[in-house]
């Protein structure tokens, strides 16, 4: 009896006298409002910061930055987590910052990476004030039109068959809507266009969307329309012909100062107005239905059909143009091209390309102020009256120049200039790799978003690389380098250009996703397009969806995607949208998730924590005050059992979650089906090849 009063004294004495283990699980901080407040700062305000604990369970949290280490104080507790704050005063400068714990004998920091022993400062907070994004953008549905596949509501402005020569051989005006695209395709025209943008409004209304981009639309020979030959100009065959006439090329003509059917349809200013005012009136269109629209800016290069240089001869004999740089030494274009042999005049063809490509004319900003100056008024031009669009979203914007400082001073000036002409506008550029020296405040508001969101998702759901040119089976269903890869590549957006990121899942330049779920290396000139449509797993494609609308950013839905359309990478994924031919459960698909990702605040703008990981099976949390998401992707062909912490995310035992959408491999439903929290936990089994979304509402009082 003695002996056993003895050991209870031992117990109460090391329960009293021993520190609670540190709750690693409840630290958290990040860039949202919730932790950083103001989440964005002008220059001189005053920012205050804070840091979350477990209850009653460290004995201090420092905040580091730029080197000063200050003691933060509870400001305020709940049931499950204490918050730590510190204020900052008259922030007029960049900061880099950290949180240092304390609790008995264990120190560690938290950044970026989270919670870690030794401390890593390549992933530190980061505040650049000054540094805003449009609030529109955030959590906003993207939808990518590649014009001339989406719809043809305008017939007569139709390229016609040999109308010019491109690239050694004629146009081609394809009659059959649902051809396949030709491996050889940039000539090639199914005849979509902006009325065709006009006649869908209600379409893509009805889905859901939010914001329209658009692939390039100006003045062009190909029909992706990356060649640029009149920045200031609508190209009519998408916009309107009001004046035609003249002939096609003969059969085997190849010169195209002959094709007087096309020099009269791009180069008449009563066809170029018209087509500028129809895009005007679209634009309105969209903007009465709360949407927007931005535009694809190609200012890396234009096209050898391009005004300023005139290879083809089109506007050397036209009234109102000055003569092209390819044509005559005397032009006022030349400096805008790199020449390298200076005596070929006339008709000197020794311009630099892009990647060698003698379609695509580098253009020279370094030797051309006027240049410089042209794009600049190019970049305010369509974001003001009387066009108002809402953004442009930027061509290889990292390739611009000749070296990496010159493209800095470029993007600093263009948003100085483009946000002094609309402050609402969106700069949006497209990158591959590290985005951070772009997005400090002073250049792009946003990347696509590649690296941080469409490659892990690909790697992890289907083992296939973007383009559907290598399958990796050490990365299908690794939960380690998809966790990894996010939280690497998260790590180098400021917030603010995290929750606008374009994610994507396909575009113009890679495979579709629902393509890449056949697991298959391919493109159509090796596998023939009928194989992108063999084998594929729409209920994988469904889980990406889930991802993609549960996950921080901008969801981009490429046109067709929704509808079930397949496609190796470039020119196949740039088919026509399958009208009549509809995968009709998969539009209602994204018409409900679209909606569960617009009726979340969480999910808008909320915080993200990884919850659980093992093989093929991940498990994440979207959370704010007063609201929780749960999101769990399995794609095993087993079903699993999980035991989530979800107290993590603020839910408190005997919460009651509901699942407020579930994917199958066959299907979906939309149900309410509740999961009551035992034990701090959530248990739930999913099903194989599936996603599912639970939402968490804290009671109103």
């Amino acid at each position: 009896m003695v002996e056993n009063q003895r050991q209870a004294l031992k117990v109460l004495q090391y329960v009293y006298n021993t520190k609670t283990a540190l709750n690693f699980g409840a630290l958290f901080a990040d860039g949202t409002d919730s932790y950083r407040h103001p989440a964005e700062l002008k220059i001189g305000d005053s920012v205050t910061l804070r840091f979350r604990t477990g209850r009653n369970n460290v004995d201090a949290v420092y905040l580091v930055y730029n080197g000063e280490r200050c003691n933060m104080q509870v400001e305020s507790s709940d049931e499950l987590f204490d918050y730590y704050a510190y204020t900052i005063s008259e922030v007029t400068d960049d900061i880099d910052y950290y949180y240092m714990v304390l609790a008995g004998n264990v120190i560690c920091y938290y950044n970026k990476l989270g919670t870690q022993k030794d401390l890593n400062p390549d992933y530190n907070f980061q505040i650049a004030p000054g540094f805003s994004v449009p609030k529109w953008a955030r959590g906003a549905v993207f939808y990518q039109i590649f014009v001339d596949r989406f719809y043809n509501g305008d017939p007569s402005n139709d390229v016609e068959d040999n109308e010019y020569c491109y690239i050694g051989e004629g146009t081609r005006k394809v009659k059959d809507w649902f051809k396949y695209p030709d491996n050889m395709d940039v000539r090639s025209f199914y005849g979509g266009d902006l009325q065709g943008v006009m006649d869908k409004l209600d379409y893509l209304q009805g889905l859901g969307v939010d914001v329209i981009y658009l692939n390039p639309i100006f003045v062009s020979p190909s029909n992706h329309k990356y060649d640029i030959q009149d920045y200031d100009y609508v190209d009519p065959h998408f916009g309107k012909i009001v004046k035609d006439g003249g002939e096609c090329l003969p059969e085997g003509c190849k010169v195209n100062k002959e094709a007087s059917k096309y020099i009269m349809r791009v180069t008449d200013k009563a066809n170029l107005e018209a087509s500028n005012e129809l895009f005007a009136q679209l634009v309105e269109e969209i903007h009465k239905r709360g949407m927007r629209v931005i535009l694809d800016g190609v200012f890396n290069h234009c096209g050898s059909f391009n005004k300023w240089l005139d290879r083809e001869c089109i506007y050397e004999n036209q009234e109102g143009y000055e003569k092209g740089a390819y044509v005559d030494y005397q032009s006022p274009y030349r400096s805008f091209f790199k020449f390298q042999d200076p005596w070929q005049w006339p008709y000197n063809g020794t311009y630099n390309g892009w990647w060698g490509h003698d379609t695509l004319p580098k253009l020279n900003y370094e030797e051309s102020e006027k240049l410089y100056e042209y794009i600049m008024r190019i970049g305010e031009k369509w974001v003001s009256p009387p066009y108002n669009v809402d953004g442009w979203r930027l061509d290889v914007a990292a390739d611009l120049g000749y070296t990496e400082e010159f493209n800095h001073r470029f993007w600093r000036d263009f948003r100085t200039r483009v946000k002094k002409a609309n402050p609402d506008a969106l700069i949006l550029a497209e990158h591959y790799g590290d985005p951070k020296a772009w997005l400090l405040g002073d250049q792009w508001d946003t990347v696509m978003n590649y690296d941080a969101f469409m490659e892990p998702i690909t790697w992890f759901l289907t083992g296939v690389e973007k383009h559907s040119d290598e399958f990796r089976g050490d990365l299908l269903g690794n939960p380690d380098a998809f966790t990894g890869a996010l939280r690497h590549h998260m790590s180098r957006f400021n917030q603010n250009s995290l929750e606008i990121a374009m994610n994507e899942l396909s575009n113009h330049d890679h495979s579709r996703f629902l393509t890449r779920t056949n697991r298959r290396v391919g493109r159509i000139h090796t596998m023939g397009p009928e194989a992108a449509g063999e084998n594929i797993n729409k209920g994988v494609f469904r889980e990406a969806v889930v991802f993609q609308m549960t996950w921080p950013g901008a969801p981009t839905i490429y046109y067709g995607d929704e509808a079930g359309l397949c496609g190796w990478t470039d020119p196949d994924n740039r088919r026509g949208y399958p009208w009549g031919r509809e995968d009709q459960e998969l539009i209602q698909f994204h018409r409900d998730i679209i909606k569960v990702h617009k009726d979340s605040a969480a999910l808008m703008k909320g915080s993200v924590m990884f919850l659980h990981g093992e093989y093929k099976v991940v498990s994440y949390g979207r959370f704010l005050p007063g609201e929780a998401v749960v999101v769990i992707l399995n794609n095993d062909y087993e079903p699993h059992e999980l035991n989530l912490h979800v107290r993590r995310l603020g839910v408190q035992d005997g919460a009651v979650m509901k699942a407020c959408i579930t994917t199958t491999e066959s299907g979906y439903q939309m149900d309410e089906t509740e999961y009551v929290v035992a034990n701090n936990k959530l248990k739930i089994t999913v099903g194989p090849i599936s996603a599912v979304v639970l939402k968490y509402t804290e009671p109103s009082v």
